[in-house]
């Protein structure tokens, strides 16, 4: 009987992990040698991807400029965390565009290449849920226990759960090379691959660790989401209804919450941010089931994971905060006059040299 045991437990993971090694040569076989878009659609959707990326670009970078231009932001806890967002999110968009453009251009690059983008665009891809957890704990503070706000967030302690997101973030990109190191020689970060995280990270085990990191990441921003609206809502109810500031963290929050006016948007946009830890194991299973629709595939998670979000981020937190879109609005009209006052001035100095 002891024997028998054995017997279907060596064959049962011997079976798992044939299936998975299986999955992982299907989707290799799609990325690398499967379909390919014709030279309209790759121009299309890469002409896309760049000017999203231009376009958010710009409103980050005003925003970050905004935030150093005024010295009141360095002091508030809830900015620092917004323009970490800001600057998390438009690392995180450079480097995925980068990875989408130059998978059509080069299809392969050296792995060593590929390791350091891919590792840095997971760090960053996880780090946004994490960030929005953060901020949805400070307005939590700042509504249920006013009198401790001053206390309890403060910038250093701003700074400590900054550096707390950093290490629980670079944790999986840096296991997956630790054990990428163990299990494969070293030349092979000297050959040229297709940049794709299962390709690069091809071990079983770093599948089923990842599984372990994202269950655990994914019930923490979604318990602490929420927790934190479930309260605010109940210290809104109990206050009263006339406060702004009260409204403010409601809507705040609520937009990663559930509310029925609000229930469509509120629900996207936590879903969309959830799917940064799903997404690795959902793509690699759709298209193992759909090898033809691989760059289809790749396409959509791009626009729905990477894209989407970063374009509520600004309109939640900058658009919508009163101190903030003052000082915003008010370094887009200086911009916007000074670039209009120059050309009249240099048309000037040329008459006059002239």
């Amino acid at each position: 009987m002891e024997v028998e045991r054995r017997m279907l437990n060596s064959s049962s993971s011997s079976s798992s992990s044939s299936s998975l090694e299986l999955l992982m040569s299907n989707i290799s076989s799609s990325l690398t040698a499967g379909s390919k878009d014709s030279f309209s659609n790759a121009l299309t959707k890469n002409t896309v991807a760049m000017l999203v990326w231009l376009t958010l670009s710009v409103i980050n970078g005003s925003m970050v400029l905004t935030f150093l231009r005024h010295s009141r932001f360095y002091e508030n806890p809830r900015y620092i965390m917004f323009i970490y967002m800001v600057i998390n999110d438009a690392l995180q968009l450079s480097l995925v565009t980068a990875l989408y453009v130059v998978s059509y251009i080069f299809r392969k690059i050296h792995a060593s290449v590929c390791c350091f983008l891919i590792m840095t665009a997971v760090l960053t891809t996880r780090s946004t849920p994490l960030i929005l957890a953060g901020m949805a704990l400070e307005r939590y503070i700042s509504i249920c226990f006013p009198l401790h706000y001053c206390h309890m967030c403060t910038v250093p302690r701003t700074f400590l759960l900054v550096f707390i997101i950093l290490i629980l973030t670079a944790a999986p990109p840096v296991t997956d090379l630790l054990i990428t190191a163990v299990h494969r020689p070293l030349s092979f970060f000297h050959t040229d691959i297709f940049c794709d995280h299962p390709l690069l990270f091809r071990h079983r085990s770093i599948y089923y660790k990842n599984c372990v990191f994202d269950g655990v990441y994914l019930s923490f921003v979604a318990l602490t989401l929420l927790y934190t609206y479930c309260r605010i809502m109940m210290t809104a109810q109990a206050a009263s209804t006339g406060l702004a500031s009260v409204k403010r963290a409601r809507n705040t929050v609520l937009l990663h919450g559930v509310q029925d006016p609000y229930f469509p948007v509120l629900l996207l946009q936590l879903l969309l941010c959830m799917l940064a830890f799903v997404v690795p194991s959902l793509q690699a299973a759709l298209i193992s089931l759909f090898p033809r629709f691989s760059l289809e595939i790749r396409y959509i998670f791009f626009l729905l994971v990477y894209i989407i979000p970063r374009f509520m981020s600004p309109i939640i937190y900058g658009f919508r905060d009163e101190l903030f879109r003052k000082y915003w609005t008010r370094y887009l009209a200086c911009r916007g006059q000074s670039t209009f006052r120059v050309r009249p001035v240099l048309l000037k100095v040329n008459q006059e040299v002239k």
